[in-house]
């Protein structure tokens, strides 16, 4: 078999994105034939021995999954928190396997978020390139006008870089603000609330409601439904028709 870089082999074990598997190999935390590995290293499957915190890697066979799960306001995307918080593990323990987050949403965020154990499909839907869409309800309050609404939708610059321009809608206005409907294409750190920092608007109430084709209409807050092969296949196209553009346009 040939080798294949070390950071794929985590996201073919399903055991992490090759990102995270990154940063472990980086930060010393995995050996390869008792050695501590380093960036660019490379393994054959199978015949290397792979050790990540004391913990053999080895490639699985079994099926993988992938669950759309309705996150509560309160939780934190992460498997383990230092600060004993509510995390989205604790609502997908029934699901038979070990889910990890496919990107963020604030502890004060709520709704669609996917979790699998598919490394690959992670890597792939969280590539900068990709333009699987994500679409947001977001409740703000503020001056909501035609000026606010473009500047919403330019390219904005966040965190010293221009952001992809957002497709904004207004689903319906009230007093001291507006319900927003917000399509985004890539996705910075609380990017959406930034963006309304910067038009004077705060966010009250902020919600994802679709990636994709997957919608988190009928999933009640707190549970998941596990996605077909057929709905995962159209999320690992879509990806990478994304990533195909991009390399296409450089």
């Amino acid at each position: 078999m040939e080798s294949i870089k070390l950071q794929k082999y985590f996201s073919d074990c399903g055991i992490m994105s090759r990102r995270a598997a990154e940063e472990e190999i980086a930060a010393g935390h995995v050996k390869v034939n008792g050695k501590v590995a380093s960036l660019g290293d490379r393994v054959v499957p199978g015949a290397d021995r792979v050790v990540w915190n004391g913990r053999g890697i080895t490639q699985r066979k079994a099926s993988r999954i992938t669950v759309a799960l309705n996150k509560p306001r309160g939780y934190v995307c992460t498997m383990h928190d230092e600060k004993d918080r509510k995390n989205v593990s604790e609502l997908v323990v029934g699901v038979g396997s070990r889910l990890y987050p496919v990107g963020r949403l604030d502890m004060a965020s709520e709704g669609l978020l996917l979790m699998t154990d598919d490394g690959e499909l992670a890597n792939l839907l969280t590539h900068p390139a990709h333009h699987v869409p994500k679409v947001y309800r977001v409740s703000v309050k503020g001056k909501v006008d035609d000026s606010a609404l473009s500047k919403l939708g330019s390219a904005l610059v966040i965190d010293g870089r221009p952001i992809t321009p957002v497709e904004v809608t207004v689903v319906d206005r009230k007093p001291d603000g507006a319900r927003l409907e917000m399509t985004l294409y890539e996705g910075r750190n609380r990017q959406i609330r930034k963006m309304c920092e910067a038009c004077g608007l705060e966010v009250s109430r902020l919600k994802r409601i679709r990636i994709g084709d997957i919608s988190v209409n009928g999933i009640a807050p707190g549970t998941y439904r596990v996605l077909g092969d057929a709905e995962v296949a159209a999320l690992r196209r879509a990806a990478k028709k994304g990533t195909e553009e991009e390399d296409g346009d450089a």
